[in-house]
């Protein structure tokens, strides 16, 4: 992997060379096989969280700590206030402090900073920029690790490559399915978008099957098309629930809000209402070559996925929820050069 200088902070798994991202994969599997030690004596990580969190907070927190390392938690709602990141703004609003200054303080404190920014979550537009957690990652002097935007889900990313390559071997010319799934509070778009990069790049075959208005950013697709015709993959987008999951070998389950109506509850909630039968059940899962199920979670149960998959055989869910602490202690002993 690059000397940290050319590689300061993690906003996208696209920021990684293919080789790094096989090397960070590579010393994953290690690390999960307790083969080799690693140890961030001395280092502390700030973990800045403006939205809740629940497999990102534990796996993270735990990563640093079992590496010897300590993390300081910090939660918007209760820890800290507010944060201006417009460059050249008058701060006559509600926020008392620029991003700016909280990130060259805390950089004079930890030896990173892993933050999962908030979403204004009025126009799609505006959030796909990630303007927030840009501007950590400018104004910051130590790595800045994205624990899931608008538009990326890195750390989501590693763990599922790991768990795909755990389950499939070699991954050129394998199918994956992502299956969108209905929820009354969908998950961001931030996992599939960094998902369907991450296997294109890997040489999969991808399909997704989602209903109409369901589309994903179309700048994420296009860039998955390019990836797919480079990489001698496959991409088809838009597929009926049936056709996406015949022959598959994994079933990636996931909600997602419409763009469409993105920023309009009222709207969303009656597209949703009127959204039948996506549900991922055994049926289903029998139309895949003895296909696996994926779910980053949280899963509504018996909405989004039967009991009988999630507790069943097929399912990967426990596995791909445990490898976010080995991928993300990989990660993290790379940037920190453990």
């Amino acid at each position: 992997m690059a000397e940290r200088s050319t590689i300061p902070h993690l906003l996208n798994l696209q920021d990684l060379s293919e080789q790094e991202v096989d090397d960070l994969l590579d010393l994953s599997m290690r690390i999960k096989r307790r083969a080799g030690a690693f140890q961030l004596t001395g280092r502390t990580v700030g973990l800045l969280f403006f939205r809740p969190s629940l497999r990102t907070r534990a796996s993270f927190e735990a990563a640093v700590n079992q590496l010897g390392g300590e993390a300081i938690h910090l939660t918007a709602s209760s820890d800290f206030w507010e944060l201006e990141s417009q460059d050249g703004a008058v701060m006559d609003g509600r926020a008392p402090e620029h991003v700016k200054d909280a990130a060259r303080v805390l950089s004079r404190y930890v030896s990173a900073l892993a933050i999962r920014p908030a979403l204004v979550g009025q126009s799609w537009a505006a959030d796909r920029r990630d303007a927030s957690i840009r501007a950590w990652a400018q104004h910051a002097q130590v790595p800045v690790i994205n624990m899931e935007s608008a538009l990326w889900h890195p750390l989501q990313a590693l763990a599922d490559l790991m768990t795909l390559r755990e389950s499939l071997g070699k991954l050129p010319g394998k199918t994956l399915s992502v299956v969108w799934t209905r929820s009354p509070q969908p998950a961001s778009h931030a996992a599939v978008h960094s998902l369907l990069l991450a296997a294109l790049r890997s040489g999969m075959r991808v399909r997704v099957a989602h209903p109409s208005g369901y589309e994903l950013d179309e700048q994420v697709m296009a860039e998955a098309r390019a990836l797919a015709d480079a990489k001698g993959g496959a991409l088809e987008a838009g597929l009926g629930v049936k056709e996406a999951v015949k022959g598959a070998h994994v079933v990636y389950a996931r909600s997602w809000s419409s763009l469409e109506d993105y920023g309009n509850a009222t709207l969303a909630a009656s597209r949703v209402a009127r959204t039948q039968g996506w549900i991922v059940d055994e049926a289903l899962m029998k139309l895949g070559a003895d296909a696996r199920l994926m779910h980053a979670g949280p899963v509504r149960r018996n909405l989004e996925v039967t009991d009988d998959v999630l507790d069943g055989a097929r399912s990967l869910v426990y596995e791909q929820a445990e490898n976010r602490l080995h991928s993300q202690k990989a990660l993290l002993a790379r940037l920190l050069r453990a």
